[in-house]
């Protein structure tokens, strides 16, 4: 990619409007001090203590951030939040971000805000180690009401979208954001919205998702296609233009250290391998920054194999960012594609 078509397709970047459709987490990092060692009277047991407490938007938030550091300039999240100290924390770290409209999210005492507390063992060298996670989700089916507001939300926004990205992080289908109902409201917007960019990861499956655009890992297509066998490379790029034209729609599989192979909703094929690695690195977040340049990167107008470079140097940023989630902003994607720059 040459300097001049980098700066047309990021250029554009701050006159799209964006929404982001699924599962708010809130990472929460604690950070333990090491040298102050207790142990507790009451039980016996030692005694962590917290030097620091970082609270970052997660999950979908995580691609929120993302499109905010690409300059993206309008962002909706739309989302369901606890009535409480967590929903609070995620709340507040969304709305920090450039260009983040927060009218989309619903507050609600009947969820609990999906939260993930990362214990972080810190180093005087300044290293971290991520201890047990403590968890907070819902396992009950997610209740209609807030099903509907969902949807009333996602039908007052979409006039005004060029994008939207749907992630479906929970582990038990229902229980969050993306249910049924709301893949169901999807179909038909995308139906009415011919012009609409419409992209969609789960962490489970695609099976049950309308035709839209399908970001996916090799492990995930495995599953969606229902294989008993690991994919070779061809296999990928075969089925991901079988599914493709399918659905007349593109699809995009993640293939960590091969790169991402994307394929046009007429079965054109392309395939970017990654970027070599420039040290240690932590993966955590590369998905998430690879369908928010997707969708940036197709709403300004640029070509397969130029989405594709352009969220392959978004993930291998990130991969290089260490005890956190990162993300990638056009400054940084540029160092690594245009010499020089």
């Amino acid at each position: 990619m040459t300097g001049s078509r980098f700066q047309e397709i990021t250029s554009k970047y701050s006159s799209l409007s964006i929404a982001v459709l699924g599962d708010f987490c809130l990472d929460r990092y604690l950070e333990i001090d090491p040298d102050r060692k207790e142990i507790s009277i009451e039980t016996g047991l030692p005694v962590y203590n917290i030097s620091r407490v970082r609270s970052l938007p997660g999950g979908a938030g995580t691609i929120v951030n993302n499109l905010s550091a690409l300059g993206v300039g309008k962002i909706y999240p739309i989302g369901l939040v606890g009535e409480d100290g967590e929903g609070y924390e995620l709340c507040h770290a969304l709305g920090q971000r450039s260009g983040v409209n927060m009218t989309g999210v619903v507050r609600s005492a009947q969820r609990r805000t999906f939260t993930y507390c990362k214990p972080m063992m810190c180093s005087s060298d300044g290293r971290q180690q991520e201890l047990n996670r403590f968890d907070f989700k819902n396992w009950s089916p997610t209740p209609a009401v807030l099903q509907g507001a969902i949807i009333s939300e996602l039908d007052e926004l979409v006039g005004q979208l060029d994008a939207i990205i749907i992630l479906d992080q929970v582990d038990v289908p229902g229980t969050g954001v993306v249910t049924q109902r709301v893949l169901d409201r999807i179909k038909i917007l995308a139906k009415e919205n011919s012009d609409l960019l419409v992209i969609a990861d789960s962490r489970r499956s695609l099976r049950d998702f309308p035709p839209v655009i399908f970001k996916m890992n090799a492990a995930e297509l495995k599953s969606l296609i229902g294989a008993k066998e690991e994919l070779s490379f061809d296999d990928v790029g075969k089925t991901a233009a079988e599914l493709a034209l399918k659905n007349c729609r593109s699809v995009f599989v993640t293939l960590a250290e091969k790169g991402i192979v994307g394929t046009s909703a007429d079965g054109h094929y392309s395939h970017v391998p990654a970027l070599p690695l420039r040290g240690e690195i932590d993966i955590v977040g590369a998905g998430d920054a690879v369908s928010a340049n997707l969708a940036a990167a197709i709403a300004a107008g640029a070509s397969l194999p130029e989405t594709i470079e352009l969220a392959n140097a978004a993930a291998s940023v990130v991969i290089h960012k260490l005890g956190t989630t990162g993300t990638a902003s056009v400054g940084e994607i540029k160092k690594l594609l245009i010499p020089g720059s």
